[in-house]
């Protein structure tokens, strides 16, 4: 049984350890990671992407967002003039307290979805390198074959951009075809999957590595 419960911000413990293929003579740290779907839609098939593979990050503490909550007024300069959103500060401590990220990115119109650029444009006025030694996941889905690889591309270029590093990657095609009720059904897409989250924690294992 899945074990996070699909709520905001719930702190959650991953139901299975991580392979540590890549690291050997490494002492694991367990590590802050959030994950999130880059739409607001409360049926968000990207959110369900995220909520999977947080399920699959072994014993680290892991947060789920919701971006529905970090809604906020469309950017704009003369609204900054009179603050920063709440939600702006919110989701950069979010980042900021994260030693990883795993998001999956909604495409609309070849781009990101309104709520994730409106987003990025707050808290890149407050930081624009809010992303600096940040380790990223970074995954797409779509119902189409092309599994969101548009805003894949915008995505990986803006992460580097603000300073993050992107470890892996992937967009899954076809997504009602491979997701069924939680999971993965297709083995190779899940050998897929598998394959990118053991190079992201085998990443952050390195940034804290201490010798056995």
């Amino acid at each position: 049984a899945f074990p996070f419960e699909r709520i905001s911000l719930k702190m959650c413990a991953a139901k299975k350890t991580a392979s540590t293929t890549f690291i050997p003579n490494i002492k694991r740290h367990n590590m802050n990671i959030i994950a999130f779907g880059t739409s607001t839609s409360q049926h968000s098939i990207n959110q369900k992407l995220a909520t999977y593979v947080a399920g699959e990050l072994g014993e680290h503490q892991v947060r789920i967002l919701e971006l529905s909550d970090y809604e906020m007024p469309i950017y704009s300069i003369d609204l900054q003039q009179q603050g920063f959103p709440a939600q702006a500060h919110e989701f950069l401590n979010e980042i900021q307290a994260a030693d990883g990220i795993v998001v999956s990115l909604a495409e609309h119109n070849l781009n990101f979805t309104t709520a994730f650029k409106n987003v990025l444009d707050w808290v890149s006025r407050i930081d624009m390198q809010f992303l600096l030694g940040k380790k990223l996941l970074v995954l797409s889905t779509s119902p189409g074959g092309f599994g969101g690889g548009n805003v894949m591309e915008i995505g990986l270029k803006y992460f580097g951009f603000a300073q993050g590093e992107v470890v892996a990657h992937y967009s899954l095609p076809s997504f009602q075809d491979h997701f069924k009720d939680g999971v993965i059904e297709s083995e190779d897409i899940q050998a897929i999957v598998a394959e990118k989250i053991d190079v992201f924690l085998s990443s952050l294992n390195q940034t804290e590595a201490t010798p056995a």
